[in-house]
């Protein structure tokens, strides 16, 4: 027998194969727009994360106070370098014992790192000028103050450069943890006379 099917029945039928369709493209959708958000979310952290970096690179620098060479009357050379340093304004706390200096001098590039980090070889050191917590080689307040101090001609160390002769030009860098770096330039006297030490 023939089986005759009414244009309700057709109807319905075209309903549920759309109702069907709509169902897999909301679904589709859903996935895809997951999808979308946890990529978004995703790069968004990441920005956030490089932001900090770049603006840690650009804001946690040492600025100088003052740079003073101690004179070696004997020979009129500076034996001995000190650069007072503080936080620049806007920086963050900034540990000079995770700090990396380049000496760039007459007799080439040297690259120095904390004496309590490393063994052996040419180092820097730092003192306290005006801490305000005791934080040994940490700069973590705008008036805290460190001197570094770099001994030439160091008897303990001989990779150290040579005494600088008077007129003698030298930059240091200081690079900190964060990836920001602070150059200083400076030049001895062309005359020492009689003093034990100069501002540089």
């Amino acid at each position: 027998m023939f089986e005759f099917i009414t244009d309700e029945e057709e109807r319905g039928q075209v309903g549920i194969g759309t109702l069907i369709v709509f169902i897999a493209m909301v679904l589709v959708a859903a996935i895809a727009a997951g999808v979308l958000i946890n990529t978004a979310g995703f790069l968004q952290s990441k920005s956030q994360e490089t932001g900090q970096q770049s603006s840690k690179q650009v804001s946690d620098r040492l600025q100088e106070v003052v740079t003073v060479g101690q004179v070696n009357t004997a020979s009129n050379t500076i034996d001995a370098v000190n650069v007072t340093v503080t936080q620049a304004p806007g920086a963050g706390e900034i540990d000079l014992s995770n700090a990396t200096i380049n000496w760039i001098g007459p007799a080439g590039t040297k690259t120095l790192t904390h004496d309590s980090t490393s063994e052996g070889g040419w180092q820097f050191n730092t003192t306290s000028v005006k801490n305000t917590d005791n934080s040994n080689t940490v700069l973590n307040d705008a008036d805290d103050r460190f001197s570094i101090n770099f001994d030439l001609n160091s008897t303990t160390a001989p990779n150290s450069p040579a005494e600088l002769p008077e007129g003698e030009e030298v930059t240091i860098k200081i690079n900190t943890m964060a990836g920001a770096t602070t150059s200083i330039r400076f030049t001895v006297p062309e005359s020492l006379g009689q003093k034990t030490a100069v501002e540089l």
